[in-house]
């Protein structure tokens, strides 16, 4: 299980060619579903390879995305639902605070801002 004390995971999404990319990011758990919500740029890289592939991989990570936990199995999912994407930057905002806002900011100052995709991990279950 992903904490939501950790700062960072390592998100693991697979290309075309079978090859996976990692990328550190901040995430958020919501308690309730113990889904993991995720924010990027919607032309991001990761976001276009979870267009084709919603199967992913998550650990615990670092800032620079050395691996703290083994890779766990996980389903990701782009959110386009008003509700739950605002949902999901309330619950990163409480997580990362200030440091958050002021992203909210610069990203508003050079037009990214509305330009933002939400992903939402579950684990897989192992069976």
């Amino acid at each position: 299980m992903i904490s939501d004390q950790l700062k960072y995971i390592n998100l693991s999404t697979r290309k075309k060619n079978g090859n996976y990319v990692d990328t550190p990011v901040w995430f958020a758990v919501d308690e309730q579903t113990n889904a993991l919500y995720i924010y990027s740029l919607k032309k991001a890289g990761k976001v276009k390879r979870i267009k084709n592939f919603p199967d992913v991989k998550i650990a615990a990570c670092n800032y620079r995305g050395k691996l703290e936990t083994e890779w766990q199995s996980a389903k990701a999912e782009l959110i386009n639902n008003s509700e739950e994407i605002a949902a999901a930057y309330r619950l990163l905002r409480h997580k990362y605070g200030i440091t958050f806002r002021i992203g909210d900011v610069f990203s508003w100052i050079v037009g990214n801002y509305h330009r933002r995709q939400i992903i939402k991990v579950y684990l897989t279950p192992v069976a």
